[in-house]
């Protein structure tokens, strides 16, 4: 039978060959051309192909109940610390109403000390209760050894203490003199799908084989960043940002594939600090009596739509499906040659057909209403990124891990789904991670929503009946359209 199989190849092969010579030469050039093109282009996409990089599992941290925080500890903590005016605390009052936080969130440990003083001790506290907790829970629940990591990335923007975070990781976890260690700081919201792209390629560029396992850890401190003074444009973040951390396992070693939740399908980064207005939307500086805080400019929200859209102007091509594409440029033309650019140049592709879920950076109301306007996002779509913000407040460059969390509480991730984090950062600067999922995803025994995400999504608060003064509301209304920091 195998005699003739090969006979019956070679007759095919012997056919073809008879049949491309009496091909003229103008119809064989072409031909030849187009296999060649062909060929090269397996060939080139097998040769860039990157080792496959895996998100092991990942813990969110949740702080003690005593740690929760609502509108009337906020207003005894202003009140009590004799730092505020009466028209400040009614601005912060009006900025806490408006921004979508709900009566749960968590604040640093010097809230509730009763000291009203912002000390490098609270800070080292606050910071080692949500590091060290995400980081034991999730080398437990994944089977690796600390001395096993390879690659430990930790980001905090507003707090760099020496040691570093990450040598504080290292220490308290006995890991291996030959982990690389890096800190980022500064970057913003972003630092989480920084930290996983950063870690991605500090694993493909590793050596020695079979590869290894790259921590990401991520969070924010408030205990040395709380502003108290007048300014109103640095008092948002008073209002939206809460305690909140997240560490996340990756790794490069094929034969825990099996275990792993999602696989890294690609990353995105996008810088806009060329442009100045973009630069200092959000810019950490002094007042005018030397407090130190985070002033949120009137450009923000449109710094952020602008970025955005460049933003997806390069993802687009690489994650949309052909059928999406064309489609897109069918209704740019069309507008343009209807004479109407400025409708063709606020078209969006509709990347609800590229991916199943999506974790919008959730660090204000009105960045999370500019998202879905500009990307045209129905209430579904966005409801993780308001339910966060709701239940955790603006934890910063965690965020999207909390949503992805949010996800698997509600059991909607299917093996197969493709997930996009969007998260935008100080600078200004726009980061994508894109994953697929290899398992159906149910809630970890850690997962933060647990006891809480049957409760989501969350109704509207009914608006208060207690009439600010005007002057407080005049601003309030201003920097409500800025209540988030990158």
């Amino acid at each position: 039978m195998a005699t003739t199989m090969s006979s019956s190849l070679s007759t095919a092969m012997a056919s073809l060959a008879t049949s491309l010579r009496s091909l003229p030469a103008h119809a064989l050039v072409p031909l030849v051309a187009s296999a060649l093109l062909f060929v090269a282009a397996v060939a080139r996409r097998v040769l860039r192909r990157q080792r496959p990089v895996y998100l092991l599992n990942y813990s969110c941290h949740l702080p003690d109940v005593e740690r929760k925080v609502n509108l009337e500890v906020c207003e005894y903590f202003g009140q009590r610390c004799r730092h505020y005016s009466d028209d400040t605390a009614d601005f912060m009052r009006l900025i806490y109403r408006k921004s979508g936080l709900g009566q749960e969130t968590y604040a640093p440990p010097f809230i509730f000390s009763g000291e009203f003083q912002k000390t490098q001790a609270f800070a080292v506290q606050e910071a080692e209760e949500g590091l060290f907790s995400t980081v034991a829970h999730l080398l437990a629940k994944s089977d690796v050894h600390p001395r096993d990591i390879s690659v430990l990335v930790v980001a905090c923007s507003m707090f760099s203490p020496a040691p570093s975070l990450s040598s504080m990781i290292l220490g308290r976890f006995k890991m291996s003199p030959d982990t690389k260690t890096y800190s980022l700081a500064g970057m913003g919201c972003s630092a989480g799908t920084v930290g996983i792209d950063m870690a991605a390629r500090a694993l493909r560029v590793r050596r020695r084989r079979p590869g290894g396992y790259a921590l990401v850890v991520v969070t924010e401190n408030m205990s040395l960043n709380w502003y108290f003074g007048e300014n109103k444009h640095m008092l948002v973040t008073n209002c939206i940002f809460r305690v909140g951390s997240a560490a996340v396992l990756v790794t490069d070693v094929p034969a825990r594939r099996a275990d792993a939740k999602y696989e890294l399908v690609r990353t995105l980064r996008t810088h806009h600090g060329a442009d100045d207005a973009a630069f200092n939307a959000a810019v950490q500086m002094e007042d005018e009596e030397g407090n130190v805080g985070v002033a949120l400019t009137k450009d923000l929200v449109r710094v952020a739509g602008a970025g955005l859209r460049q933003h997806i102007a390069t993802l687009a091509p690489h994650v949309l499906p052909v059928s999406e594409l064309l489609r897109y440029v069918w209704r740019v033309a069309r507008l343009y040659v209807a004479g109407n650019p400025k409708a063709a140049a606020a078209v969006v592709p509709d990347f609800q057909r590229a991916f199943e879920h999506m974790c919008i950076h959730s660090g204000g109301k009105a960045v999370i209403d500019t998202v879905a306007k500009l990307m045209g996002f129905g209430p579904h779509v966005v409801e993780p990124a308001r339910a966060t913000l709701h239940r955790f407040g603006n934890t910063s460059s965690s965020l999207v891990f909390y949503e992805l969390a949010y996800f698997e509480a509600k059991r909607r991730v299917r093996a197969g789904d493709r997930l996009w984090m969007l998260a935008f950062g100080t600078g200004f600067k726009a980061c994508s991670n894109v994953w697929r999922a290899l398992r159906d995803a149910a809630p970890d025994a850690d997962n933060p929503w647990n006891g809480c995400a049957h409760r989501y999504p969350a109704a509207l608060p009914p608006p208060s009946s207690r009439k600010p003064s005007e002057r407080a509301a005049a601003a309030a209304d201003g920097c409500a359209k800025n209540d988030k920091l990158p």
